[in-house]
């Protein structure tokens, strides 16, 4: 069974080229491509920032246990 949407051999990226040459012309290929690729960069800082916040807030609940169990420890 072959896999639709998959593209390996070189062949399927020329095809592919074409199609996209034709849909959209070769003058505007470069501003296509390139609003793709801010596009890309705008979704992995996203995720970056997404990240962080993330990473901080554990960090900031684990503070907060640390302080909790050193509490608890101390009127024992």
């Amino acid at each position: 069974m072959f896999a639709v949407f998959s593209l390996g051999g070189p062949w399927e990226y020329i095809i592919v080229l074409v199609v996209v040459m034709i849909f959209f012309g070769a003058g505007k290929l470069p501003q296509v491509l390139g609003q793709m690729g801010r596009g890309v960069k705008a979704f992995k800082d996203g995720m970056n920032e997404k990240d962080a916040e993330l990473l901080s807030k554990n960090e900031d609940s684990t503070t907060e246990t640390k302080k909790e169990t050193i509490k608890d420890v101390q009127e024992v």
